[in-house]
């Protein structure tokens, strides 16, 4: 009973949004993204290809910041990270152009996906999730020093209690000690 349930709760959600959701099946529990085609294109159509590819099949969530783990950071978030996490598969991706907050509307509040990047234009496959409203991640704010932010292409519709259960466990110097496995991620 509670699988028609959740199916038809997941067709409903379907039918009242216009944008394709996506669903992160992990060894914690299962996160449901809307991905804001339409006002992040460049973001969202690079991952719903990688999704596509099944890129992300054996991806893992491997980082989280936590108020308590970025002592000598005087600009705190709240996030964790996934992807490949091995550079030489980034590496082969290409890379896409940076899509600010202040282009696309997209903003870092509770349950938001974004791209993580070095500089702008250098994000491929990495991305993490908000865990709470932070304003710092858009264009101007200030946790990183270029000010162009990070480029936000959805948010969690279902599933935030997982993003926070992942948030919680060990980590050393923001590294999971126990990786959480991304077992896939695909379109709904």
């Amino acid at each position: 009973m509670r699988i028609v349930f959740y199916m038809v709760a997941l067709l409903f959600i379907g039918a009242c949004s216009s944008n394709p959701l996506v669903e992160i099946k992990t060894a914690e529990g299962n996160i449901v993204i809307e991905v804001f085609e339409k006002k992040a294109p460049h973001t969202a159509s690079n991952f719903l290809k990688l999704v596509d590819e099944s890129k992300y099949d054996g991806a893992v969530f491997y980082r989280v910041v936590t108020q308590s783990n970025q002592e000598n950071n005087p600009v705190k978030i709240e996030v964790i990270q996934g992807g490949l996490f091995d550079d030489e598969l980034v590496n082969a991706l290409s890379t896409i152009p940076h899509e600010t907050t202040e282009e696309t509307n997209v903003f870092h509040k509770d349950g938001t996906i974004s791209m993580a990047r070095l500089g702008p234009g250098t994000a491929s496959s990495e991305f993490f999730i908000c865990v709470g409203d932070m304003p710092e991640l858009d264009y101007g704010g200030k946790r990183n020093p270029d000010g162009q932010g990070f480029a936000a292409f959805g948010r969690v519709i279902k599933g935030m209690s997982v993003v926070k259960k992942i948030h919680t466990l060990d980590n050393t110097n923001q590294m999971l000690n126990t990786m959480v496995k991304i077992e896939s991620i695909r379109r709904i």
